[in-house]
């Protein structure tokens, strides 16, 4: 591969292992700014429940990607995509070090490995019903009409068996066969996070999620965009409605929301593992082992 073409850094890990710390570190040292790759944080008033970089952290190193829209306004993987790409290649144009950082496996490899996606916007009254026959059922419908997605998706990932299926119940056509892949001319160096304290780091910051604002975060959501906002059945904020609606206690709440984050954690570990195989940075010493290997990449 031509040594002339430009460089990107990637940093993938799951949830709560620490990515946008180390980021800004490594940011720092190579005077780089930071593309958040994270399908959440693209949203606005959606801080302390996706863990976005606080305000300091974005004065320290320039985050791109981050509040893009109204969570309102969803925001698909093709539309992402556009959008990153087109940031990303600015800096390239600018001879900067494009520095992509996130835990949304699908988002990232949209970009890096260049699928192509159907532009297939969001039918909320299609999705509505969807919910209504439950993950079991719909699981069922898709391995009939699109067998080689539901090889590929796993039987509790609701949210892309109803993306799978939306696409195909608009189009006609199953979602497995509109999806190409064109690389972009880069050279990408992908590092991988792991924590072997993972399940105490999310029970920790879980708990200062929800000793820290969630709960009015949720709250000022709802009194924006009412009860029924598509976004709020995210892992957090789901159960922090429950909790305002006394369904749950705050114990409770942290609890079911910790089991579900841990399950959460494992499925972007497989997914990485077997998607995107990084390179897996050494735990000892992080920063020190990241500047090690990128610095060897930039040559």
């Amino acid at each position: 591969m031509s040594s002339n073409l430009p460089h990107v850094i990637v940093l993938l890990g799951p949830t709560a292992s620490g990515k946008t710390e180390l980021a800004i570190e490594i940011a720092e040292y190579f005077k780089t700014q930071i593309h958040n790759i994270d399908s959440r944080q693209i949203y606005k008033f959606m801080n302390i429940g996706t863990a976005k970089p606080s305000k300091n952290q974005q004065k320290k190193i320039k985050h791109f990607l981050i509040d893009l829209e109204e969570p309102i306004n969803p925001i698909n993987v093709k539309e992402f995509q556009e959008i990153a790409q087109k940031s990303i290649n600015k800096e390239i144009k600018k001879n900067n070090l494009p520095f992509l950082v996130g835990g949304s496996g699908l988002y990232m490899n949209s970009i890096t490995k260049g699928f192509f996606l159907p532009n297939v916007p969001p039918q909320n009254n299609l999705r509505g019903q969807l919910e209504e026959l439950g993950q079991r059922e719909c699981w069922e419908l898709l391995k009939n009409c699109d067998p080689i997605s539901s090889k590929k998706i796993n039987s509790s990932d609701q949210i892309r068996t109803i993306r799978a299926l939306e696409v195909f119940y608009l189009t006609g056509k199953p979602l497995s066969m509109q999806n190409g892949q064109k690389p972009p001319n880069w050279r990408i160096l992908e590092l991988g996070l792991e924590r072997s304290n993972l399940k105490e780091r999310i029970m920790q910051r879980t708990k200062n999620m929800f000793f820290s604002g969630i709960i009015e975060e949720t709250k000022h959501l709802i009194s924006l965009y009412g009860t029924d906002l598509p976004i709020l059945k995210t892992i957090g904020y789901r159960e922090a409605k429950e909790l305002l609606k006394n369904n749950l206690t705050i114990e409770e709440a942290i609890e079911l929301t910790t089991t579900k984050t841990i399950q959460f954690a494992k499925r972007q570990r497989t997914w990485f593992r077997n998607k995107n195989n990084p390179i897996w940075l050494n735990n000892k010493n992080l920063l020190k082992d990241a500047i090690i290997k990128i610095e060897s990449f930039l040559g």
